[in-house]
This record gives structure tokens, sequence and C-alpha cells, in this order.
């Protein structure tokens, strides 16, 4: 039978339960008793040799040499007659006889001392165990003993045959001793023979020749283990290894290489499932092989992963204090390389294994590194917490990220970028969103009809598949509404906690830099906030506004926070933000056609909430001052923002009635257009015109045309004036990034003039064609659009008479 082995090799559970500390000082330990032992063994071996050289050098001489007497050989040697004392011719024949019996039995003079026979055939009655263990010759055990293996036996004729095997045992010691013999060999050579010198062109190609075998033996192994990752997951400590290349001139790009290859690796053999330890009750319990054989997989791929994880953070963390480690094979410059790829995998492992182990602590790791000061890195870092964000359906891991963000920011005393905070707004809270992915989770199944039960089945089959169906309808009604109320409360806490950090930034550090990303998230948020906070929260944004410490696009983001709160769950509160519209209406102005052009998006955010989807609460006086506002406006900015404006006033005209005064050169009413008054209520706007509709008729852009014509004839929904389809159907800000002009291009290009004959005026045409190009690009950067087109016009004019 086979002897059971108590010693057992310690479980992953327990090395996971196992501090590092306690398994270094446990490594530590093993090797001190190999050394010792290595010692000890030396040390015999030489009191070994040294008693050999002893016993060579003094041989001892044998006092008497005893021969036996051969029959048939008559010659006798003089020396042993002259030696013998007693003189046989006065010996009787019996005492002769019986000496020489006794010479023959006479053992110890005459027997081999190696020899381990026992000396009489005939054992003695009385003689003892003891006494017979103590006439065994000694021998000194210069080899240690081999552990052996009992097998089972083996029955014959003969009885039973016991079967053992050597136990393959590591000699750790002779290995130590033989590595000692080689390396003073290896010195000895070195200092027998100096190095020889290789040129420049011979070490490149020494090189190459081993960065080559290091990819070879990178691909191997990968390929092994993707083939068949369960028998091979072993060699992922093999590959895992070389992240510690110690040959100075390829270790930075193997580590690289392996980092990667092992990044790749996990991706694709990682199960679509979080493997949990087993419990001790699942260990003691009798499993089948492939269960088994599964479970040392996975138990093999956490810990390899995990190591794997620990490996990269270390690289993170040397580069951060600017370490060396004490073999200085990689130089300081070289460790942000490889930290980089290091940021990378770990970036690639948050979105690709959000359901995996150790997925909350490469949160820990990754969230801290986007207010790092390498740009390289915190870009790296906000687009995967970004993608993490937006492929997160349930909630579980954009949880943790918010939570480890909130801790950040709170325990760095808000000193942080303003970009950890604008990730919250690619979180994926939406009702819409909530809806649709509650229905894509739900399953969906199809029931027989009426008919179809009537046709195919018998009465009594129609009675159970009708308890059946609803035995099925009730277990997915269950489920779907298990998983949204799941899904529901993960959001819930993953708002509270975003709020929670939003308010205190409002509270607490009103003049940090994060204040406008926290404006930013209200306005995307604050329809999701609870009522009872409105109040407070909209007092809060008017002191801000107020207090006239904020930058036009703070405000911008206040009024929008605002206005969200109030259209949403708001619209219950009897609140009037008349303050909020003066201030709007105010900041308008603040925009031009140089670097405040791109806020013009925010700017119809708020046109849209204010006046288009608050049309009952907003008065007609309010309404004509904001159109004459914008009209006005639409003179200042680049042409994509004077398509946006121009598609919010049509949309303004339609909303509310009598907008057609502002196209009759008529008065309406006592008093006088008073533009530069900063209340909306009272500037009159019923007494002007729109005369900048005219101006921007001649607009350089084609679509700027279209939409000036279209309202000057009060825009009309059909006949001669109405717009295309396509225009009329898309919302502004749709416009507005269509028509973007962040390439300094025209959008849509301008044709080029061509002249309409080759005459004396070839060169007065050309001379023109040059003054219009450059009048219209000095265009893009001035306030006056309608200038350039109308020099032109002048210069045509002049050279045609």
């Amino acid at each position: 039978l086979k002897r059971k082995n108590t010693k057992r090799v310690p479980s992953f559970r327990k090395l996971l339960r196992t501090s590092k500390i306690k398994l270094d000082n446990k490594l530590k330990n093993k090797q001190y008793k190999q050394q010792s032992a290595a010692k000890k063994y030396r040390k015999e071996q030489k009191k070994l040799r040294q008693a050999v050289r002893d016993a060579v050098c003094r041989k001892p001489v044998p006092l008497e040499e005893y021969k036996k007497k051969q029959v048939g050989k008559s010659e006798k040697r003089e020396e042993e007659e002259e030696e013998d004392a007693l003189p046989l011719d006065m010996m009787d024949e019996d005492d002769l006889k019986l000496m020489e019996d006794l010479a023959q039995k006479a053992s110890f003079l005459t027997r081999d001392l190696s020899s381990n026979e026992p000396v009489h055939i005939k054992k003695r009655k009385h003689e003892s165990v003891i006494d017979r263990y103590e006439k065994m010759p000694r021998r000194m055990q210069t080899e240690p003993e081999k552990e052996l293996i009992h097998l089972l036996p083996i029955k014959d004729k003969g009885g039973i045959i016991p079967q053992t095997m050597e136990k393959p045992v590591l000699n750790v010691a002779q290995d130590e001793e033989e590595e000692d013999t080689e390396e003073m060999e290896v010195a000895e050579d070195s200092n027998e023979e100096p190095l020889l010198v290789l040129t420049p062109e011979e070490m490149t190609a020494q090189r190459r020749r081993k960065l080559q075998e290091r990819k070879i033996h990178i691909a191997a192994l990968a390929s092994a283990i993707l083939s068949d990752p369960e028998n091979n997951v072993k060699k992922l400590k093999e590959l895992r290894a070389m992240l510690m290349e110690q040959d100075p001139n390829v270790a930075v790009i193997v580590r690289k290489l392996v980092m990667v290859s092992l990044m790749e690796i996990f991706k694709d053999i990682a199960p679509s499932y979080k493997i949990r330890p087993l419990t001790e009750a699942e260990k003691a319990t009798k499993v089948k092989k492939e269960t088994q054989k599964l479970r040392e997989f996975e138990e093999g791929l956490v810990s390899q992963y995990k190591f794997y994880l620990e490996n990269l953070e270390q690289t993170i963390k040397d580069w951060k204090q600017r370490k060396l480690k004490k073999s200085n094979v990689i130089s300081l410059k070289a460790y942000k390389g490889l930290a980089e790829i290091a940021v990378k995998c770990l970036c690639e492992l948050l979105v690709a294994l959000p359901h995996f182990n150790f997925h909350n602590n490469i949160i820990v790791l990754i969230v801290p590194l986007m207010n790092d000061t390498s740009k390289m890195i915190s870009e790296l870092c906000f687009e995967a917490i970004k993608k993490l964000f937006k492929q997160d359906k349930l909630g579980f891991a954009s949880l943790g990220v918010v939570k480890v963000i909130s801790g950040l920011v709170k325990g760095r005393n808000y000193d942080v970028r303003p970009e950890v905070l604008k990730v919250f707004l690619h979180l994926r809270i939406k009702e819409v969103e909530l809806k649709k992915d509650s229905e894509d989770i739900a399953p969906k199944k199809k029931f027989m009809t009426y008919k179809e039960k009537r046709r195919n089945l018998s009465r009594m089959q129609r009675k159970w598949k009708k308890a059946e169906e609803k035995l099925e309808r009730e277990l997915l009604e269950a489920e779907a509404s298990e998983s949204k109320e799941k899904k529901l409360k993960l959001h819930t806490e993953t708002l509270n906690i975003v709020f929670l950090t939003y308010f205190r930034i409002l509270k607490k550090a009103q003049k940090s830099p994060l204040l406008p990303a926290v404006l930013e998230g209200l306005a995307k948020f604050a329809h999701l906030i609870n009522v009872e906070f409105f109040d407070d929260l909209l007092i809060v944004l008017h002191s801000l506004i107020a207090s006239g410490g904020l930058t036009y696009r703070e405000t911008l983001h206040c009024i929008l926070s605002a206005f969200h709160i109030l259209s949403g769950q708001g619209d219950v509160l009897n609140i009037d933000p008349m303050k909020f519209y003066t201030h709007l209406y105010k900041t308008l102005f603040s925009l031009h056609a140089g670097g405040t052009n791109d806020d013009i998006g925010i700017v119809l955010q708020c046109l849209d909430v204010m006046l288009a989807k608050r049309r009952k609460q907003v008065s007609q006086q309010r309404a004509l001052a904001f159109i004459k506002r914008l009209s006005t406006l639409a003179l200042h900015v680049l042409p994509n923002s004077s398509i946006g404006i121009l598609a919010t006033n049509r949309v303004l005209m339609h909303t509310f009635p009598k907008m057609d005064l502002l196209l009759d050169n008529e008065s309406q009413g006592s008093g006088v257009y008073l533009p530069e008054l900063d209340e909306p209520e009272h500037c009159n706007a019923q007494n002007t015109a729109l005369w900048e509709l005219h101006l921007l008729q001649r607009h350089y852009h084609p679509i700027v045309q279209k939409f000036a014509a279209h309202l000057i004839v009060g825009a009309p929904a059909e006949g001669s004036g109405a717009l295309s389809p396509d225009l009329s159907r898309r919302p502004a800000t749709e416009l507005f990034e269509t028509y973007s002009m962040k390439g300094m291009t025209f959008n849509p290009p301008v044709a080029s003039v061509t002249p309409r004959r080759k005459d004396t005026f070839s060169q007065m045409d050309s001379f023109l064609n040059e003054e219009l190009h450059e009048r219209l690009q000095q265009h893009i950067s001035e306030t006056a659009i309608h200038k350039p087109l109308d020099f032109a016009k002048h210069l045509k004019e002049s050279s045609l008479s």
C-alpha cells in the first residue's frame, strides 16, 4: 500500500491569508536550513578526506603474518622458521594437530575487515544481538539516505516480494556546491583569460540575437498557454519570471513584451465569472477528476494573476519613488517607459475584466493616477474610466470607482485636477437608459396563442398549458423586477456619493478650480436630486452668480443647473426664476467669434430649457427681448454659432405667438427700445425690428443665408420660403456641431471664383480674387461679417465702371 504523505503543500487560500512578511520569513528559514545542511555535509566530507589521507600516510605494519599450510607445497620460508619460538620437535602430535586446527579457525587476523559476512557458520546460542551488531564492521555514511516509496508488493511461488522505488529529491546542497565550483571555475577562467572587447556592430548583432531568442520564447509560452490553458497554467509562472530579466542589453524591451503578453493572455483565458475561494466543507468533499482539475486551474490562474498585478504595482511604485533596484539593470529613465506600459496593462484589464477577481484593487491603483503630473498617464486613466462607465450596465464597477474618487477628493482636501470630477459626466445614470437596460435584461418568452392551443392541444393539455404559462409569467416578472430593483439601488447609491462630493465642494471650496466641473455635473444630474434640496441649491447657485467671482462659462453652468432642477421634479415648485433669465440675458454679449465661440453650445441648451420647454411660464416681452438679442449676437460669432442661434429663433417664432412684430417697422405701444438695458422685461423689444436678418442674408455661408431668408418671411413651415427637412428637423445643438469650423476651414467649402473671359481685365480680376480671399480669411476673427462682401461688391462695381 502507498504510504500517505502527511506533509501537504499549503493551499492557495492559505497563501492568500498569509501575510507577505510571513511568507518571506518562511522562505528565508527554508533557505537557511538548506545552507546549514549543505555546510554540515561539506564539513563531514572534508573530515572524511582528511582521515583517508592520514590513514594512507600512517599505514600500520602487521606484527605477525600467518599463512595456511597448503598441501602439496614443499617449500617453506626461512624467515618463518627463524621466527618460530617453540620447536615443533618438542610438541606431541596431538598438540600439533590441535594448533593447526585452531590456526585454520582463527579469523581476527586472517579475515578481510571489509567483508560483511559472518565469521562462523554456526551461531553461538549465548551470543546476543548487541554483540553481533558490535562485531559488524563500521562504515561511514558518505551520502544521505534516499527516501523510498513503498509500492504494492508482488506475490509469486516463492512468497511476497516487496516493491520500492526511490523518491526523487532535489539535493539542494549538492546543487549549491556544484554552482559554487562552477563559479570558482568561471572566476579562474576569467582571471586566466582576458575578456574579449566587442565592436559596436558585434554588440548590436549580439543584442538583436538575444532579443530574437527572448521573443521566440515568449511566443512559444503564450501559444502553449492559449492552446490548452488548463494543462499549461504552470507556464504562466515561467512567463512571469521573465519580468525579472537581468540582461541589461534587453531587459527593458523584454519586460515590456512580457507585460503586454501576460495582459492579453489573462484577457483571453479569464472566465466570465469571479472565482471564489473554496470552503473547508467543499475541500473535504470528494469530487470528480474533471472538477478537481478545474479547481486546480482556477487556483493557479488567480494566484498568477495576483502576482502579475503585484509586479505591475511595484513597477509603478519604483517609478514614482525614483528608486533603483540593487541589481541596477534598468536605469531611472527606462523606469518611466516601464511604468507607462504597466499603466496601459492595468487600464486594459480594468475595462476588459470588470467581473473578475482583484478588480477593486485595480481601481484603487488607477484612480489616483488620474491626478498624476504626467499627461500621458493621466489621459490613459481618464479614458479607461470613461470606457468603464459607458459599458457598465449594472453599476457595480461604477459604484466602486465613484467611491474611490470621492475618497481621493476628500483626502487631498479638494486639491485635485478638474478632470477627476469630469469623469462623473460619463456615468450611465439616466431614466431612459435605466428602462432600456431593464428591458434588455428581462428575458422574453413567447407564449402560444389561443388559436394555436385550440388547434394543437386537447382540453386537458390546454388546462395544464395555461397553468404553466401563468407560472412562467410570474417567474419572469419576479426576475425582471429583481434585476431592475437591484440596478436602481446601485444607481441611487452611486448618485448619492456623487452629490455628496458636489455639495462638499459647494459648501467648503467655492473658490476651488473644481467648481466648473461641479456646476457642469449638477447641470446633468440635477433632475435626479431629491426635491428637499431644491430650495437650498437654488439659493446657493444664485449667490454664486451674484457674487461676481464666476467666469461667464461658470455662470452659464449655474443657470443650466438651476433650470434642469426646475424642469424635472421642480415643476411642482412655485418658483419664479426671473433672476436667472436676467443673468443669461446679461451674459449673452460676453460671447464672440474668439475663444468663447465653443460655449455657444451651452447657451443653446439653456435657451431650450428656459424658453422652449417653459413656454407657459415665459411672457411675450421676455421672448421678444431674447430673440432680438440673439439676432444681434449672430453677427458677432462664427457661422456654426450663427446657424444654431437662427435655428433657436425659428423655434421661438413657432412657439410664441405675435413674434412677427419684430418683422414690422411700426412701433407697438409706448417706449423706445433700450438695447443696453439688462432687464429683458423692460427693454421695450416690441418697438424694434430684426434688421440683422438683412445683413445675415448676405453672409458668405450658404446655410446662414438660407436661415436668414427663411426668418425674414416669417419662418413658414410650407411653401417657397420653407426650409428643407434636413435643416428644419434637426435641433440647434446638432446643427452647431455639424457645421463646426474647428479645422479652420469653411464648412461647407466656398467655391473658387473663375474668370468669365480672358481679356485686358484678367489682371484686375486676379487682383480682385486675391483681395476677396484675404478679406474673407480676416472675417473669421472680426466681429462684423458683412463688410468683406460689401467691399468685394464695391470693388467689382468700380472695376466694371
